[in-house]
């Protein structure tokens, strides 16, 4: 039964409650209703074509409808799509882990699968909070975080966030914490040095005085994504790492947005050699198909855990879903293709044709920054360049931006007034010129002169 764009929207009116969408401006629209993809992509139910300058929520690393992830799925729905993990095992789960091991930092050794990114934090939490009640060491138990940061939209995930737009309406709901600043260099009054010397001292500061409470710390490496795409100054992360260690905190990296490859490093912490106690992975984990995260953790972790029955150390946390078939002969195949495409070495080469072709988007008069590492990209607007005096917050212009390009043919997402350009990672030199074109005529066109 094919139905019309109508009758879909219709029920879209009628059933569908869209995440971090404000339903009734929604509407006003002409919302997409996507049908199917192909390659960087998307196909609407009117057959109209998008470019996915988002990757389908940062998700999609091999563009769309990849055969090799397909048939993968398709092999595995023959044997079995789902069995439990709590006191069993599976096949693609145990070569999923072995190979995650294998490629991610060092330290951590030990996968523990959940359902996303928000689930792989919340995993990370309850890791951290225990091991230091099994090491003797109960007085560990507040969590530092960073200022402006997005770890997930579940409660414990929400705690450690820092988003107040997104985060504060739930305050009764979370448990407190600590917070330092993340660097931000241009919204600092003064150098990218001084600003990093700066948050680091903040951080010196509040580890030396309560580094006995402190279980963890959570930081998104080398860029705060939802934040803003904010981009670390070099060196910081390794003095993250090392104060962490000085002080006897956990660092728990949380690579749900930078891991995989699009940074430009397979993982953002390989850019300067930081080995986390604790990671988080998700998104770009099954190739952009099937909800399967992980949180990995060191030896010395697991090891907290690891007893006799009668010691109770059993960590009990677990999804119905976790280690689920399908999506672990996705990522799989995921992995496949990143090594028989080379795509973080396909990812360093567009980042470098990126860079160039910004240059004129960076010159627009309501330009104030733009971000990059790798294949993140965010494009700050603002009133006054000189000034850098931001928008209102009721002037909407980077929705009203992301509305221009939609309709030129691009799809994305503004982060209040920040456009967020994160290309699936096979992306050609062809669709993104195409793709940056749009970016720099929606821009000139909505904020003018």
């Amino acid at each position: 039964m094919t139905l019309s764009y109508e009758e879909l929207l219709e029920k879209n009116r009628r059933y569908l409650w869209n995440p971090f969408t404000q339903m009734k401006e929604y509407f006003r629209d002409e919302p997409v209703i996507i049908e199917r993809g192909e390659g960087v992509k998307l196909i609407d139910v009117k057959g109209r074509e998008f470019y996915d300058g988002n990757a389908s929520v940062w998700l999609n690393p091999h563009g769309h409808n990849r055969k090799e992830i397909n048939e993968a799925i398709i092999d595995q729905l023959g044997k079995i799509a789902h069995s439990t993990l709590l006191g069993s095992a599976n096949v693609p789960a145990l070569l999923l882990a072995e190979r995650l091991v294998k490629i991610t930092p060092e330290r951590v050794a030990k996968v523990f699968y959940s359902d996303s990114g928000a689930t792989a934090v919340e995993v990370a939490l309850k890791m951290a909070y225990l091991y230091w009640k099994r090491r003797g060491r109960e007085e560990k138990q507040v969590f530092l975080s960073m200022a402006n940061a997005y770890h997930g939209d579940t409660v414990g995930a929400v705690s450690v966030g820092g988003i107040d737009l997104f985060h504060s309406a739930f305050d009764r709901l979370l448990f407190s914490g600590e917070k330092v600043s993340y660097p931000y260099p241009y919204r600092y009054p003064g150098t990218l040095e001084e600003c990093r010397e700066a948050c680091l001292q903040e951080l010196r500061e509040r580890l030396e005085e309560k580094g006995e409470q402190i279980a963890g710390l959570f930081v998104e490496p080398m860029v705060q994504g939802a934040g803003g795409l904010i981009m670390m100054p070099p060196g910081y992360l390794k003095e993250v790492e090392r104060l962490c260690r000085k002080h006897e905190v956990l660092l728990i990296a949380d690579e749900v947005a930078t891991g995989f490859g699009r940074t430009g490093e397979m993982f953002a912490c390989d850019h300067e050699g930081v080995q986390p106690d604790i990671l988080c992975l998700g998104k770009k984990l099954t190739g952009g198909y099937l909800p399967v995260a992980a949180t990995l953790a060191s030896d010395e972790i697991y090891d907290a855990f690891f007893g006799d029955h009668q010691e109770a150390k059993t960590f009990f946390h677990g999804h119905s879903y976790t280690g689920n078939q399908l999506g672990c002969a996705a990522a799989l195949a995921s992995l496949d293709l990143y090594e028989q495409e080379d795509r973080v070495g396909h990812v360093q080469e567009m980042s470098r044709f990126t860079k160039e072709r910004l240059e004129k988007i960076a010159v627009l008069p309501h330009v104030g920054e733009v971000r990059r590492l790798g294949l993140m990209i965010g494009i700050e607007l603002v009133k006054d360049r000189q000034t850098k005096e931001p928008y209102s917050w009721e002037e909407a212009m980077g929705v009203r931006v992301c509305r221009r390009a939609r309709e030129l043919g691009l799809m994305t997402r503004p982060l209040g007034h920040v456009i967020t350009f994160l290309p699936p990672l096979v992306v050609t030199r062809e669709d993104l010129k195409a793709m940056i074109d749009i970016l720099h005529q929606a821009i000139r066109e909505v904020t003018g002169p």
